[in-house]
């Protein structure tokens, strides 16, 4: 049995090589941080690939605009040691009375998926030969795994000069006081072994941390991210060290020294999760969609925009961004397309969409001007994979006003105005007289397909070249 798996999965890697060798072969990068989409994303565009010619509504997908779509379905993934991603299981939390949204990632996960259509090529048409296959890798991982990427190029005290440089900020030193006071005494010749149980605790503390960076500051720049989503390396020792708070040693720390082990067990962590993460997943992409939740970090606050900017640019430095020829495609692959998105347009009202694009585009700059600068096609976009509410024209003092409606999370209906988007990241004023009120919204009851804003033209964007 062990041998017929083997060969099976030999067939499967042969397979890909060839549709690869015929740009037949599509990878899919589902990128984003945490809360911003990536699960009903990818469950929408399923749905709406399984649905289309049928229920699904996608006027600015070409291929089936013009008739040449056949079908999709859910094919065996060839990387057989990745989960499955959960389609069924997010799709009855979508089907759920009241519905709910699905789980956030939490581990890696992955979905093939077959798509066949017809050539427009007048030479196959002819030859009777014009029926093609796309087959469709989506991936999608963790947002909080992202935020490890920087981490490739920082030694263990460039890291914690990172991360001391970030307690400059009030906010952020009054919530790491436990931690911060728990490491005080620490010198970096102390004996490591004398103090195993002391860096055991700093590390629950750290964490503790990092999880009210996010929960009360709503910022996104939380490193390691998996100490706040640790997987499969729930307590080992490399995720027991903490940034160094106290001096740096002049010289190299004797092996023995606490100082030594901290900045050993950082390497390992880099090695063995970041590196190992990077190698087997991130080196494979094609074309990748950046999922950015700008109205979260406007309801936040200044700090957590800021944060969300300088997070998201440092992320994507670490993509490999170039045009892809057949060679390249097959043995060492590169994004060559590139699609930034606006998540949860439907928590606005549309007239409020222009000003929302032009805020995206300043919030991910720096990925624009390095997608740019390598030459590969990139778009913006405001986007909402599910569409939760709808819109009402209302009489307001004697002027017409659209107005969301829909039902918050906790099943009450709503409707209001949630206010005027700035156009650009705000100056102090904006904040200190903030008048947003962004719902969150729950998925709407629907038994056929969930619709949408502007799925299709990100289809169309990311697939239609590969579907001609």
């Amino acid at each position: 049995m062990a041998e017929h798996a083997r060969w099976q999965q030999l067939q499967r890697n042969v397979d890909t090589l060839w549709n690869r060798a015929w740009d037949r072969h599509l990878r899919l990068a589902v990128t984003g941080l945490a809360r911003s989409g990536k699960t009903a994303f990818v469950t929408s565009l399923v749905e709406q690939l399984e649905s289309a010619g049928f229920e699904a509504r996608l006027p600015h997908w070409q291929v089936l605009q013009r008739g040449r779509f056949l079908g999709a379905q859910q094919v065996l993934q060839t990387n057989a040691h990745i989960p499955s991603f959960a389609y069924k299981q997010a799709q009855a939390s979508l089907r759920h009375d009241p519905p709910v949204w699905p789980e956030p990632t939490k581990i890696l996960s992955e979905i093939r998926i077959e798509l066949r259509f017809r050539s427009q090529h007048f030479l196959r048409q002819k030859l009777g030969n014009d029926v093609c296959r796309l087959y469709l890798d989506i991936v999608d991982y963790p947002g909080e795994w992202l935020l490890d990427l920087p981490l490739l190029d920082l030694n263990y005290q460039s890291w914690s000069e990172l991360i001391r440089s970030q307690l400059i900020q009030p906010e952020r030193r009054k919530i790491a006081g436990r931690w911060l006071q728990h490491v005080s005494g620490w010198q970096s010749e102390d004996n490591a072994e004398a103090r195993v149980d002391d860096v055991i605790h700093a590390a629950e503390l750290y964490t503790a941390y990092l999880h009210q960076c996010r929960s009360v500051l709503g910022l996104q720049s939380i490193q390691p991210g998996r100490f706040v989503l640790p997987g499969e390396f729930a307590g080992a020792p490399l995720l027991q060290f903490v940034p160094w708070t106290g001096d740096f040693p002049a010289h190299s720390a004797s092996k023995n020294s606490l100082f030594h082990l901290m900045e050993s067990r950082y390497e390992s962590y880099k090695e063995h999760v970041v590196r190992q993460f990077y190698r087997e997943h991130f080196s494979g992409f094609d074309r990748q969609i950046v999922l950015v939740d700008c109205l979260h970090g406007l309801m936040a606050g200044e700090a957590a925009i800021l944060d969300l900017q300088d997070t998201l640019n440092r992320i994507l430095k670490s993509f490999q961004y170039g045009q892809n020829g057949w060679w390249r495609r097959l043995f060492s692959p590169r994004i060559d397309k590139l699609l930034f998105v606006a998540t949860k347009a439907d928590h606005v009202t549309p007239e409020q969409h222009p000003s929302l694009l032009k805020l995206l585009k300043e919030i991910v700059q720096g990925g624009i001007a390095n997608a740019r600068f390598e030459g590969i096609e990139l778009e913006n976009m405001v986007m909402a994979a599910i569409k939760s509410s709808e819109y009402h024209q209302v009489n307001y003092e004697g002027r017409s006003l659209t107005v969301l409606h829909g039902c918050d999370l906790q099943n009450h209906e709503i409707a209001l105005f949630p206010g005027q988007i700035p156009d650009h990241i705000p100056d102090p004023s904006f904040w200190q007289n903030k008048s947003l009120q962004i719902p969150v919204l729950r998925p709407p009851v629907t038994q056929g397909v969930h619709t949408h804003i502007r799925l299709d033209q990100a289809l169309e964007f990311l697939l239609g070249d590969k579907m001609a």
